[in-house]
């Protein structure tokens, strides 16, 4: 598993989120009840229950899996609706503002286009205004990632520093695994509290020590397929001018299965109070959903394919 310090996930909400959930359990048959003149009915044995993973080897494969992921990745763009809600001291909304954003791949660098604020299509002026952010974003990222490659590290799409495994690892632990069924499949969920004392070389990194949470874990795909999480102390950066978070401020991740071939993200969730970069400031929640996913190629235009995540009536895809 890894966070990339400028994706999305990482810059919007600075978290390695977890997720929760409760076991099933379920009650052994009581014996059937049997009569002088009836033969005592044989109870068959079961058999023992799978043995849990190692937890360090099963992230391991995790991460792994992501990096197979990521050339499929590429193949598909996607919708994203993004609903923020300021609120006062007494939990009033005072502020409510709605963001929808086309997502895709430009040069070997994903992209975010604003589309749509509040439910209103951008003006000429604000559309070209849009393309040139996107043109010198890509070019920054390409250039990011040229730099990195040149020292041999090892970088994101957009050029950024990974956090591997063995770092996570480093910075804090995974705890207390069990499998659970989760909308019918084997899951295995894990604790991750960050160790307070450990060494950091970067923000990122910061802010990973500092979570407490819970990881799901698709067992048969190796991939992340929810989590949720929360800070256990306020972070601050720079004595709360760079990064301000909250105390007790949570972030949540869903992620979905594509076409029977990929998990890609669902949803992601905050709620709260956090300022980070120019990137996020909310006061309140913050709400991510993604749909519409469709394979497509790159050629002088995007040509999707009509495969989506739900079945809902087609739309004109981004040229």
């Amino acid at each position: 598993m890894r966070i990339r310090s400028g994706s999305a996930f990482a810059t919007r909400f600075l978290v390695l989120a977890i997720a929760f959930g409760t076991a099933t359990v379920t009650k052994a048959q009581e014996p059937t009840t049997s009569t002088p003149t009836t033969p005592t009915p044989t109870i068959e044995s079961q058999e023992p229950e799978k043995p849990l993973p190692d937890i360090s080897a099963l992230m391991y494969q995790v991460e792994a899996h992501q990096k197979t992921a990521e050339a499929v990745r590429k193949d598909y763009l996607y919708h994203s609706v993004e609903t923020q809600q300021d609120r006062d001291g007494s939990g009033k909304v005072k502020k409510k503002e709605t963001k929808e954003y086309d997502v895709f791949w430009v040069g070997g660098v994903p992209v975010a286009k604003l589309v749509k604020k509040d439910g209103r299509a951008l003006t000429p002026d604000e559309q070209k205004k849009e393309d040139e952010r996107i043109d010198k974003d890509v070019k920054k990222a390409q250039e990011r990632k040229e730099k990195g490659d040149s020292k041999g590290k090892e970088t994101s799409p957009r050029g950024n520093d990974m956090i591997t495994v063995s770092r996570f690892l480093e910075l804090g632990s995974f705890t207390n695994p069990r499998r659970v069924q989760f909308e019918g499949r084997d899951t295995i969920v894990v604790d991750y509290s960050g160790n307070p004392k450990a060494k950091t070389r970067n923000r990122v990194e910061d802010v990973i020590r500092d979570l407490v949470g819970t990881v799901w874990i698709d067992e048969q795909d190796k991939v992340i397929r929810k989590m949720e999480g929360h800070f256990f102390n306020a972070f601050k950066i720079g004595a709360g001018l760079i990064v301000n978070v909250r105390k007790d401020t949570s972030f949540g991740f869903d992620q979905t299965k594509v076409n029977g071939e990929i998990w890609l993200p669902k949803q992601i969730q905050g709620q709260g109070a956090a300022r980070a970069f120019l990137v996020v400031n909310f006061n309140g929640s913050i709400l991510i959903q993604m749909s519409d996913y469709r394979k497509f190629k790159a050629t002088s235009t995007i040509l999707p394919d009509v495969n989506k995540v739900e079945e809902r009536p087609a739309t004109a895809p981004p040229q």
